[in-house]
């Protein structure tokens, strides 16, 4: 998707677009709920299972985001066999990224390669069942439903297959969320931890905001209306991914001369290596500052230093999951604190940045935790 340009990346943009109105995405954050809450409960018990011994994040909330990615993409159409060797595949995928580009038998490179065959192999099946069940008018559950069902449509009404909707093109495509939805959101979901542990005036009101809006007691899904109420919470999301990017370099190719500052004009056709990092360092007021209230109702400066906040991108290729991705981060946080009791466990050196690939702190976020509410909450999407 990333190298499609013009009318062709006009016209898939618009077949995507039923994967995130309001509907399809309230749909996501009911099944996002259950999966962290699963996921948090289990921490605490690997947590309480070694007192004193902090457990490292890193991994744990990698594995979460690919149960969720999984769920939320094409859920009912993995079986648990299918899930399983869904990961172990994204893992031999993930470890290929980060070695050299050998394509030989036996090296990392050719390893992912081939997992990534196996990977859109399975997700095009999974289009092809989704297909079915839309074609017969059943309700959608999970992203490739919306899909599916908009393309069940138009084949209908047209007798013909919209371009790009081969079962094996959705699965490529499939792939390109997977890739965009997993390892960023591993990333923010460390550092937004990270982050609140060494900020506790910032834990302190998100806390109370959620406290105010949702409680664990309830057994209730936060709604979409309570989402879009946590409005402290929403402005700590974004923070954390200007004050720490998942991706920190991001290559584009200029299309035209493109006239970077009065004196260079980079010229068309230049492979060009923009570094999202740095760029959200610039324009912001006290940019080497959290600071989440710069992104408040009176301050916005995500409006104002438009040009700076390029973690999703801009122009025609800004990522059309956006909304999608910052959900799940308010999610997380609004959950994290809620339930748990949480401690960093601080070593020298902690904090710096680790690429793989994404970023995320060194030691991979060892904290400690214990439960916070009462009991944990009983959510389903009954």
């Amino acid at each position: 998707m990333i190298y499609m340009f013009g009318q062709d990346h006009k016209d898939l943009r618009r077949q995507i677009a039923p994967n995130f109105t309001p509907r399809a995405l309230s749909t996501y954050t009911a099944l996002q709920q259950i999966i962290i809450l699963q996921h948090l409960k289990s921490w605490e018990r690997l947590s309480s299972e070694s007192p004193g011994k902090p457990i490292s994040l890193r991994l744990l909330a990698r594995d979460m985001n690919l149960e969720t990615s999984q769920t939320v993409f094409v859920g009912r159409y993995l079986s648990r066999e299918a899930r399983d060797k869904f990961r172990d595949d994204y893992n031999l995928f993930n470890t290929g990224l980060m070695k050299l580009p050998f394509d030989l038998p036996g090296f990392a490179f050719r390893n992912a390669r081939l997992a990534v065959e196996r990977l859109v192999e399975t997700l095009s099946d999974c289009a092809t069942q989704s297909k079915k069940r839309m074609s017969e008018g059943d309700e959608p559950s999970c992203l490739i439903d919306f899909w599916m069902q908009e393309t069940a449509r138009e084949i209908a009404e047209s007798k013909t297959a919209p371009p790009r909707s081969s079962d094996v093109e959705i699965g490529s495509y499939l792939f390109d969320f997977l890739f965009a939805a997993q390892d960023a959101s591993t990333s923010s979901l460390l550092w937004a931890v990270t982050l609140l542990d060494s900020h506790p005036d910032v834990l302190r009101r998100v806390r109370e905001e959620v406290s105010r809006i949702w409680s664990p007691e309830s057994d209730a899904l936060i709604s979409a209306e309570q989402l879009r109420e946590m409005k402290y919470t929403q402005a700590v999301a974004r923070e954390v991914i200007r004050y720490r990017p998942p991706a920190t370099l991001v290559p584009h190719i200029a299309m035209k001369d493109f006239p970077l500052t009065e004196s260079y004009t980079i010229p068309k056709g230049t492979i060009v290596f923009p570094s999202v990092y740095e760029s959200s360092f610039q324009g912001f007021t006290e940019a080497d500052r959290f600071e989440p209230e710069r992104f408040s109702e009176d301050r916005q400066e995500e409006v104002i230093f438009k040009r700076n906040y390029l973690a999703f991108g801009a122009g025609p290729h800004q990522c059309v999951g956006q909304r999608y991705a910052l959900n799940h981060l308010v999610l997380f946080i609004a959950m994290f604190v809620t339930v748990l009791d949480f401690k960093r466990h601080r070593t020298e050196g902690c904090d710096e940045i680790m690429y793989c690939p994404t970023i995320c702190p060194k030691d991979g976020c060892r904290v400690s935790l214990s439960r916070r509410c009462s009991r944990y909450p009983n959510l389903s999407l009954n």
